[in-house]
């Protein structure tokens, strides 16, 4: 069986009495998208750091490519892009620049630094910007040439801590078509993000860690069937004020979290869908006009708040 690209073993950092990374362990094979999700200080980029061997554990380990950061630092440069949540730009450099400065740090040279940084450029779209100062490029410029610094070396795991952060629509597209065209050419792609509709869009895994701990890992579908509490969003459109209806099922022991918008309410059902017709079937003998009625299915959001409390360290 081929090792995973990236796996944590028991990982932990302490900053003093802060566990910022508390026994964590994971893996991620080749070729996927690994969404690493959780509430900001629960230690997803001191995690970010240790892969990228810009910090140490205080106990346990990390590796990329079966090398591990602690003993293999150098090995795993050679094998890992890091693309951090902030990159510093320099004065009067371009981007053709910027990117041949990246390559010759990495050891490119000659023919295999140009087809390297043509390469990056294609694959980003800057190939039009090439002699335009980095300063004056707009964010979402900015974000595509931290990515092609990132992978200017051909590393065979990336590691992204918030790449889509402050990006319009349009960029945030076109970023999410690249990492899965990456994944597609055998990237190992792990990536933290707030933005929790665009990672369920992208990622072939979530883990979920907040306080430090791990909480959660798997796919969307994985980590609901592995919780013991879980529920159905129902939503009700009704011919008038849905008052009525609100009223009529606070009554029931399966049915929580009633909001109500005019004539919309929605609530949390924990119970089968069988149990939902059942509900829909009274209401309507019950002489309430429901016009429209269903439940919606549950999103990488819907699994965050179910998994985590919103505590913070």
């Amino acid at each position: 069986m081929p090792h995973p690209m990236i796996e944590l073993r028991g990982l932990h950092r302490y900053f003093g009495a802060t566990r910022a990374v508390n026994d964590i362990t994971f893996q991620v094979p080749r070729g996927q998208v690994f969404g690493y999700i959780g509430p900001n200080g629960a230690g997803k980029t001191t995690s970010m750091r240790i892969l990228a061997t810009l910090d140490i554990p205080t106990y346990g380990d990390a590796y990329v490519d079966g090398f591990s950061v602690v003993d293999d630092p150098d090995r795993v440069r050679r094998r890992l892009g890091f693309m951090p949540d902030y990159f510093g730009t320099y004065s009067n450099v371009n981007v053709r620049e910027y990117l041949d400065f990246f390559a010759r740090a990495y050891g490119l040279r000659g023919k295999e630094r140009l087809r390297a940084i043509s390469y990056v450029m294609d694959f980003t779209k800057l190939d039009g910007l090439a002699a335009k100062p980095i300063t004056g490029l707009s964010k979402g410029m900015k974000q595509r040439l931290c990515l092609g610094r990132t992978m200017i070396h051909d590393p065979a795991v990336m590691v992204l801590d918030e790449p889509a952060a402050g990006l319009d629509p349009r960029a945030r597209i076109q970023l999410r078509e690249m990492i899965r065209q990456l994944a597609a050419d055998g990237k190992t792609v792990l990536i933290s993000s707030h933005i929790l509709s665009e990672l369920a869009e992208m990622c072939d895994m979530v883990a979920i860690i907040e306080q430090g701990r791990l909480l959660a890992v798997g796919s969307v579908a994985e980590i609901q069937k592995g919780q013991t509490h879980r529920s159905e969003l129902v939503e009700v459109t009704l011919l008038g004020d849905a008052g009525p209806a609100a009223r009529w099922l606070e009554a029931r022991d399966d049915v929580r979290d009633i909001q109500v918008n005019v004539d919309k309410l929605t609530f949390l059902h924990d119970g089968t869908r069988q149990m939902e017709a059942d509900i829909l079937r009274q209401m309507i003998l019950e002489g309430l006009p429901v016009a429209a009625f269903g439940s919606r299915a549950t999103t990488l959001e819907d699994v965050f708040m179910q998994v985590t409390e919103g505590l913070v360290q």
